[in-house]
């Protein structure tokens, strides 16, 4: 489980400039956060770091232009 400084910098880095993105990770933070273990975290952190508009393509299932290693975490957000 996280500590609250991280648990509350990860929900900063959440807030997108969309608001279909916001939703989804919102819901992702208050469902399965809790039970994210590092190596699920590291993949959300990798993917925070993409454009809203490439991130939200992933999410929807637009596009599978990302590292495989990230599948757990995609396949994660596509089922909110």
């Amino acid at each position: 489980m996280l500590e609250r400084l991280a648990q509350e910098k990860l929900k900063w880095k959440c807030r997108r400039g969309l608001l279909e993105l916001d939703i989804v990770l919102e819901r992702m933070l208050r469902t399965k956060l809790d039970g994210l273990d590092e190596k699920t975290l590291a993949e959300l952190e990798v993917l925070l770091e993409l454009p809203d508009n490439d991130l939200w393509d992933i999410v929807k299932g637009k596009s599978d232009d990302y590292a495989p290693s990230l599948n757990e975490m995609v396949a994660m957000l596509r089922g909110l």
